[in-house]
């Protein structure tokens, strides 16, 4: 979060390639989203056993180049079972009949024999979907084994219902020549999300997901394995021709699938992803950086920038003391009090919140400064609606009430707001997938006015999706 310039979201006509490999390690139709903080997406939410099941039926393909080990079973497993579901799902969503892919290849990339849809496969991370033989790839020894690190084995799963998803694509006859990959991508993100609703739902012979920790480690793997943030030059120079998506979007796009269904899918075209952008940046301009290091300074710009968006004729204090409150439990790094309208804040504490690990194989590695100012624009939101007189604080709902409007005033960001200490406070590309990563591991920027948050990380990063989409009504009509 630092000053910019707006950055128009143009994406160009790329042309269709054979290879789709699509899960780079780092690394518009609404859909409903139901309002009950102890369900998601209409089911219970609730912790339980996520992986293969002890008594998996066995797998119905068969691997090319395998070398018999745990993460190839596991992948067979996913794709016999992403099969099932599709052999089911396609018929009743589109015309025509569902035809599995023809190969599973695997590969080591430190083998300098392998090949897969006629790329040599040394040095290749990657899975990916091939069009021109129709067949599915991955590699055994690097992505596979940091997917399954991730989200357990239905990391696994996941990127590869993502790649089915393009061979459902070029069933259903979706796209055109020319499509943006942008668009592919996340209709196969929501492919993704669509089979693994029918694996929680209990249909799957082989896995199991639960709603709760299951699904938040599925979560994590979509936004682990994001596309690396996009300079302005990168994308001019390239054209956006490879464009995947930010995080956030991959993540709604997901949501969308797993809500309601392939058919929402069908729904996201260039002009979907372009309204659901709007003017959300995209890319960072050459030489910048995109981080703005948590200090008293920046704090106070934050919640200054948050007066001058969202006006109160009693706008709450700012405390760097110790948080202590009469009506309500602190909830640091960042505390908000009803009773003396004050925001206490943790400093050190806030500061190491919006500090990434340095290790991109780590989740934390996507935090960032928005992880922390996203949590601090929170509780000036808790003060927006104590204003509101007749609003409960202390419940589920306000936890996603708050993260709802902490969407809002991170969209309002979108344009430069001058403050009286003469600071400059913007978005910038890659606040928002800071602010998820937040909303999916801690959850503070979703939580009640003493700071607890709804148990389901995809309800926290529905809420937020929702206001960054909408505005104040918008929430407090969706979360009364």
């Amino acid at each position: 979060m630092v000053l910019r310039r707006v950055l128009s979201s143009t994406v160009a006509v790329a042309g269709a390639a054979a290879l789709t490999a699509c899960s780079t390690m780092l690394a518009g139709t609404p859909v409903s989203v139901f309002a009950d903080p102890f369900k998601v997406a209409g089911m219970q939410a609730v912790d339980g056993p996520t992986g293969l099941r002890p008594d998996a039926e066995p797998p119905t393909r068969e691997v090319e180049g395998t070398d018999g080990g745990e993460i190839d079973e596991i992948a067979a497993q996913s794709v016999s079972d992403i099969e099932q579901f599709w052999q089911g799902a396609f018929s009743q969503t589109f015309p025509g009949e569902f035809t599995p892919v023809s190969a599973l290849i695997s590969w080591d990339p430190d083998d300098y024999e392998g090949t897969f849809c006629g790329v040599e496969t040394y040095g290749f991370a990657n899975a990916g979907f091939c069009s021109r033989d129709r067949s599915i790839g991955w590699d055994r020894t690097l992505m596979l084994p940091a997917l399954r690190e991730a989200g357990g084995d239905t990391g696994i799963t996941m990127v590869l219902a993502h790649e089915y998803g393009h061979s459902i694509q070029r069933q259903a006859k979706l796209n055109k020549r020319g499509t943006p990959v942008l668009v592919g991508e996340q209709q196969a993100d929501c492919f993704a999300g669509s089979y693994l609703r029918w694996v929680a739902e209990g249909n799957s012979p082989r896995f199991t997901l639960s709603t709760g920790d299951g699904l938040n480690a599925v979560l994590a793997s979509v936004i682990l394995f994001r596309d690396p943030l996009p300079s302005e030059d990168d994308l001019y120079s390239s054209g956006a021709g490879d464009e995947h998506g930010s995080a956030f979007e991959r993540i709604s796009a997901f949501q969308f699938g797993f809500t309601d269904g392939p058919g929402a899918c069908a729904a996201i075209d260039a002009k979907e992803v372009a309204q659901r952008r709007g003017d959300l940046p995209v890319a960072l301009q050459s030489g910048q950086t995109g981080e703005w290091p948590v200090s008293e300074e920046s704090v106070r710009a934050v919640l200054e920038a948050m007066k001058i968006l969202f006006p109160l004729d009693n706008p709450p204090e700012l405390s760097l003391g110790a948080a202590d409150c009469a009506n309500a439990r602190p909830s640091p790094p960042v505390s908000y009090c009803p009773a003396t309208n004050t925001i206490a804040v943790d400093l050190p504490a806030l500061q190491q919140l919006g500090t990434a690990s340095g290790d991109d194989d780590d989740f934390s590695a996507l935090s960032g400064d928005n992880t922390a100012y996203s949590v601090l624009m929170s509780r000036y939101m808790m003060a927006v609606q104590r204003a509101h007189g007749d609003l409960v604080l202390d419940s589920a709902t306000a936890g996603l009430r708050t993260a709802c409007l902490t969407g809002v005033a991170t969209t309002a960001l979108t344009e430069e707001v001058q403050t009286p200490d003469g600071n400059t406070v913007a978005l910038t590309a890659g606040d928002l997938d800071e602010a998820v990563a937040g909303l999916l591991t801690n959850g503070l920027a979703a939580g009640d006015v003493n700071g607890e948050p709804v148990p389901a990380g995809f309800s926290r990063i529905d809420a937020f999706r929702v206001g960054v989409l909408g505005d104040q009504e918008r929430c407090l009509q969706r979360f009364p």
